[in-house]
């Protein structure tokens, strides 16, 4: 599962990396469930027929599906399984039509009984910035303005991260990311396993587990308290 990351680049650094016009887009140290995020997907086709360019847009976090009666069906669909994505009637269609990739720097996994949980700080040192593979849907409502929303596609967890948790998102190179945003929807699936490079995993200050704390100070390192009980990776 994956239910906090954080992005410490800007809209420049993600313009670059990932081919996109450059945005306003903000370092984000604690983005959680329900709130708009930045993700990269493609645009449409315009009359020529060419291949669309890529847009970065603003997607609320939790998928729901154009069927859906309401927006708060989002908060169950923060993630998806890459062993049943192509199954489930919610993500089906947008794995083969709508998938998107979400920029990140890393992301938090937790350890540990409740309401003691250390959280984790998880970092790929070969990709300082990558992307999670994600799917993105169009929500109407009765009435109002439509609302775009993501989910992201998670794994078996690769052995560093499987010490604390037994799942991880899909972590795509930018190399990898150019093949989930082509057309191949065989290729993109062909990339839906854990990450075999090197992963970082560093205890950092439980004040990050409220989501309303969103300063670069989640990274900070673990309180002496609960940081002595918590083994370094």
């Amino acid at each position: 599962m994956c239910s906090r990351y954080f992005l410490d680049a800007d809209g420049n650094i993600i313009a670059y990396t990932f081919r996109v016009p450059a945005a306003d887009v903000k370092k984000r140290y604690n983005i959680a469930p329900t709130q708009a995020a930045p993700v990269v997907r493609l645009a449409r086709r315009d009359e020529s027929g060419s291949e669309p360019p890529r847009e970065l847009a603003m997607l609320r976090w939790g998928l729901v599906p154009s069927w859906a009666k309401e927006l708060a069906v989002g908060t169950q669909m923060i993630n998806a399984r890459a062993e049943t994505v192509a199954e489930k009637p919610a993500f089906r269609k947008a794995l083969e039509k709508r998938r998107c990739i979400v920029p990140a720097t890393g992301f938090y996994e937790w350890q540990g009984a409740p309401g003691q949980k250390q959280p984790y700080a998880i970092t790929f040192p070969e990709a300082p910035v990558f992307a999670f593979a994600g799917l993105w849907e169009r929500w109407r409502p009765e009435s109002g303005e439509p609302v775009d929303t993501f989910t992201i596609v998670t794994t078996d967890a690769n052995e560093t991260v499987g010490s604390i948790h037994d799942r991880m998102p899909v972590i795509l190179s930018p190399e990898q990311a150019d093949i989930w945003l082509s057309p191949d929807a065989s290729a993109a699936r062909a990339l839906l396993g854990p990450f075999k490079g090197e992963t970082k995993m560093r205890a950092v200050t439980r004040r990050m587990s409220n989501s309303r704390f969103e300063g670069p100070e989640c990274l900070d390192d673990a309180e002496p308290t609960w940081g002595s009980q918590s083994k370094l990776f």
